[in-house]
């Protein structure tokens, strides 16, 4: 029997002179597919982790926020009923004390200098009645009942009865508001609103400028927006506008946009502080749709 001689076996087990690449053995073969099954699988591994990482930090915030406002719903509860209490006691001892200086004026009509002072405390007085009203309108709790309000004739009375004072201070009016606009809210609390927000640009602008409302009908619902040509809000200011007792104003009660808010907490929908490109401040309120058992027809609500 002839057996191969090495010269021989070196010829087969060597590559072909051409270069031809060295055959890969079965087992790696095998493990190729399983090893790029692994790495696809630790991507999508690595991608679901990072994931559910920002889920977490989405909940985690929104649980936080929702935190805060429980935290804030309480408190204003409470002061709500404090605030109740003490406008009913203040409320009480207003009522003599603008009797008795009606009863001054009358004894004093003759007296320039009695009658000075007795127009500074019916000023001062007048002041204390207005922030007990608006203790009181912050405190209530009254749900709304709400109608169908057409804005353009609703808002012109408004501005009607302000006639008097923007004429006093130096200020022009542009109403800008579609006959047939309608939206679904309760009147007393949507003057008492719009009112705020228009005494609050009032402030804004001691030496006159230009008050602008303006309505439309958004994908969200009704806006109406109140703006000044004042300075425009600061950045606390516009953070903090709606928190009750903040206020920017010397004198002021920090309790108008804070029922603002309320207001429309209770509509269902929101209001939002911004300054104007042109300068001056802007109060969006948003009313949103009516019910559907609510809704009327827009050939009936012109």
């Amino acid at each position: 029997m002839n057996h191969p001689r090495v010269e021989d076996a070196q010829a087969i087990s060597s590559p072909p002179a051409g270069g031809g690449s060295r055959s890969v053995p079965p087992s790696a073969q095998h493990l190729e597919p399983v090893l790029a099954a692994w790495y696809e699988a630790t991507v999508k591994l690595e991608r679901t982790h990072q994931l559910l990482q920002a889920e977490v930090r989405r909940l985690s915030e929104e649980l936080a926020a929702k935190n805060r406002q429980l935290r804030q719903k309480t408190r204003l509860e409470d002061l709500g009923r404090v605030a109740s209490h003490v406008a009913h006691e203040v409320r009480n001892s207003l009522v003599p004390l603008t009797l008795y200086v009606s009863l001054l004026r009358r004894h004093t009509a003759e007296n320039a200098a009695c009658q000075e002072l007795l127009d500074k405390m019916q000023g001062a007085l007048t002041g204390l009645d207005a922030m007990v009203q608006d203790l009181l309108h912050f405190a209530a709790d009254r749900q709304p009942q709400c109608q169908q309000l057409q804005l353009a004739p609703l808002l012109h009375r408004l501005c009607q009865d302000l006639a008097p004072q923007l004429q006093a201070q130096g200020i022009d009016l542009v109403l800008d508001v579609p006959q047939g606009l309608s939206l679904w809210a309760d009147p007393d609390m949507f003057r008492r609103a719009v009112l705020n927000l228009v005494f609050n640009a009032l402030d804004a602008m001691p030496q006159g400028g230009t008050l602008s409302i303006t309505a439309t009908r958004g994908p969200q619902g009704v806006e109406v927006e109140v703006a000044d040509s004042g300075p425009g809000l600061s950045d606390e200011a516009r953070r903090r506008a709606f928190e009750p007792f903040f206020s920017s104003k010397p004198n002021g009660t920090g309790l108008g946009l804070a029922i603002v808010s309320h207001i429309l907490e209770q509509h269902g929908g929101s209001v939002l502080a911004c300054n104007c490109p042109d300068g001056g401040a802007a109060f969006t309120l948003r009313f949103p749709p009516p019910p559907k058992s609510q809704e009327v027809p827009r050939s009936r609500a012109a």
